[in-house]
Parts: structure tokens; C-alpha cells; sequence
């Protein structure tokens, strides 16, 4: 049994294609339906057979509280990247928990709201994905 997908409901399509695609480096993979039921499948490239993303037009839930840790996790090759990634959000008002470090297995991460208010991690250190030790 393995993870192939996660799907989330959004408000508009358009707006988290273009978050997920700026933030996370994701790319369209399939794109189907009409503007009231579309459905678009997001990869990182080089892992459309591995977990896709599934976006959907519909009622996304509602933004998280400051003390809800739920979230989406993408490891990063560097420390920098978490700060420059950081940076950014705080610019566009979408940072959510500020860079700080915490003991192994966490790592340094910072949190930034998408469009919908859910909360995507980016990380490094973590003993997952790029960055690990």
C-alpha cells in the first residue's frame, strides 16, 4: 500500500494553482471538467506517478485557527530557503509561524497560509525529502 494523492477542496482553482505552482514548484499533470467542477491534478516534476495533489473546485474548510497545527509539509534543500521563503510570505501577509528551529526530528521550518487558509510547511533537516541528514 503507498500514498498516491491528497485532495483538497478550494475556492478558486486558479488562485491555488498559482500558489502551489510559485510556492512548491508544482506543475498541472491533468486538468478536467468545467469552471463549477474542475478537478486539476498538481506534481512536483519528476513525481507524477509517485503523489499528486488533487484540486477541486467546491467548499474548502475553514481557515485554521493559530493553535491548529494541521498542515502540508515540503522539505527544502537549505536553511536559506526556508528564510527567502519566509520573507516572501510575510510580504504577501500569508506567513503563519515565523523560521525557528526545533529538536530532531522537526528541523527548521516556517508555515505560510495558502489561499484557502491552509497551512503548508517548508522545512529542512527533517529526516524526509531534500535537506535530510
Amino acid at each position: 500500500m503507498r500514498l498516491t494523492h491528497v485532495a483538497l477542496s478550494v475556492r478558486d482553482l486558479d488562485t491555488s494553482i498559482a500558489f502551489y505552482r510559485d510556492y512548491c514548484g508544482m506543475e498541472i499533470v491533468h486538468d478536467r471538467g468545467e469552471d463549477d467542477h474542475r478537478v486539476v491534478w498538481l506534481s512536483e516534476p519528476g513525481r507524477e506517478h509517485e503523489l499528486i495533489f488533487v484540486l477541486m473546485t467546491g467548499r474548502p474548510t475553514p481557515p485554521q485557527s493559530e493553535r491548529d497545527y494541521r498542515h502540508l509539509g515540503f522539505a527544502v534543500e537549505a536553511r536559506e530557503t526556508v528564510d527567502e521563503i519566509a520573507a516572501r510570505a510575510d510580504a504577501e501577509g500569508r506567513l503563519c509561524w515565523p523560521p525557528r528551529e526545533e529538536p530532531f526530528p522537526v528541523g527548521y521550518f516556517c508555515g505560510v497560509r495558502d489561499p484557502d487558509g491552509q497551512v503548508v510547511e517548508f522545512s529542512f533537516g527533517q529526516p524526509l525529502g531534500p535537506g535530510a541528514p
